[in-house]
């Protein structure tokens, strides 16, 4: 069973979007792309949801790929 972890290696801030890069099979530069997007066109709603995610997901274990 697939489970969202936080990214220990592709991270620029927290490891969010490198995180849902990894869950989702796609590049993380996409999940940036469209945290900043959200910020801008939401007026910061997009940091908020980064803030969020971060605080829920947690640090992947090592030894789980």
């Amino acid at each position: 069973m697939k489970k969202l972890y936080l990214s220990n290696t592709d991270r620029k801030i927290g490891g969010v979007c490198g995180g849902l890069g990894e869950y989702f099979v796609l590049d993380s530069t996409v999940f940036r792309v469209i945290f900043v997007l959200v910020t801008i066109l939401s007026c910061g709603i997009g940091v908020l949801a980064y803030l969020g995610v971060w605080m829920v997901t947690p640090r992947k274990p090592k030894g789980v790929n």
